[in-house]
């Protein structure tokens, strides 16, 4: 059962594992992929930055040797890296896979990384550096909270889709409406997202709200005892600036407040566990809104998941061979 090549008459079809944060994504990827003679591509959008392992969730040595990842550890956490540069290097990992008769699934929880590699990108404007540095200035005097609220007035759906603290994003969408008159939502909806090299199986996978809290919560604690504190120091020790955007991702804000003296362990550890809940939440948001998506709630036995993605896959082969 192995991928349809990229330059078969139909499109090579894949499939995706994604869903929230927290959700068991990880292990039943690896588990999957050994049963569908699958390589695994990482659709995360912290897990592409190196040194940076236990705050990301990164698979572990183990989960790497059983099968083989794509995409971890691009680029130094001081580097810049966006969802079109993701693309392009997907695009190429994708294809590779595929030239060599294995089948790909992508695993992650990144909405725009995987509608990127997948849809492609919307050809929104490109930045104006005049509007960025006024924003600059905005940001600096009344903080990213009163920017997140003018996105709310004026691009409600895409407000709803940006973390409240994520200045880049928010930034973004704002210098999109004061540059064209037009939200980026708008931008995005008339895009569509219609460059589809593959046919994607995708597969959300979202263990009910009390269990996903209690996975969230135990993660927290198992990451602040596996070492999350001593890796942020050395991160920082190496040179990388504090404030540096992946540095302030959820897991290494908390450690670096407590490196600090802001929060003792306890704190920390319940800091983490409600901005997970609430990014989960985020994450929810996006994936509903993916047409065609199958939902998994955790609990569904492997051999009926695989059936799905077997029939997914076989029908690519068959409409290959027969076209």
């Amino acid at each position: 059962m192995s991928g349809v090549s990229a330059g078969a008459a139909v499109p090579a079809r894949l499939v995706a594992l994604v869903g929230p944060t927290a959700g068991g994504k990880t292990d039943l990827g690896v588990a999957l992929a050994q049963r569908i003679d699958a390589e695994i591509v990482s659709v995360d959008s912290r897990q592409v930055y190196r040194r940076l392992d236990i705050g990301t969730a990164k698979p572990d040595a183990a989960a790497r040797a059983a099968v083989a990842h794509h995409l971890l550890d691009v680029v130094e956490p001081d580097q810049d890296f966006d969802a079109a540069r993701f693309a392009t290097l997907g695009r190429a990992v994708v294809g590779d896979i595929l030239a060599r008769g294995r089948n790909v699934l992508l695993v992650g929880g990144s909405g725009l990384y995987l509608r990127a590699l997948t849809e492609g990108l919307c050809p929104a404007p490109p930045a104006d550096p005049a509007i960025r540095a006024e924003m600059a200035r905005e940001l600096a005097v009344h903080g990213v909270a009163a920017l997140h609220a003018e996105l709310t007035r004026h691009d409600p759906e895409a407000a709803a889709r940006i973390a409240p603290r994520d200045a880049v994003r928010i930034g973004r969408a704002l210098e999109v409406v004061r540059i064209t008159g037009r939200t980026l939502s708008a931008w995005q909806q008339e895009h569509r997202f219609a460059d589809r090299p593959w046919d994607v199986l995708v597969l959300v996978l979202c263990p009910p709200a009390v269990d996903l809290e209690t996975r969230i919560a135990r993660r927290a604690r198992q990451m602040w005892d596996a070492g999350l504190v001593a890796e942020t120091e050395a991160v920082l020790a190496a040179g990388f600036a504090p404030e540096l955007k992946p540095l302030q991702a959820i897991g290494y804000r908390e450690a670096q407040e407590h490196l600090r003296g802001v929060l003792d362990r306890d704190q920390a550890i319940e800091r983490m566990r409600i901005a997970t809940r609430q990014y989960a939440k985020r994450q929810r948001t996006w994936f509903r809104a993916l047409q065609g998506a199958q939902w998994l709630d955790g609990h569904e036995p492997h051999d009926e998941l695989l059936r799905r993605i077997e029939r997914h896959l076989d029908r690519g082969a068959h409409a290959a061979h027969v076209s």
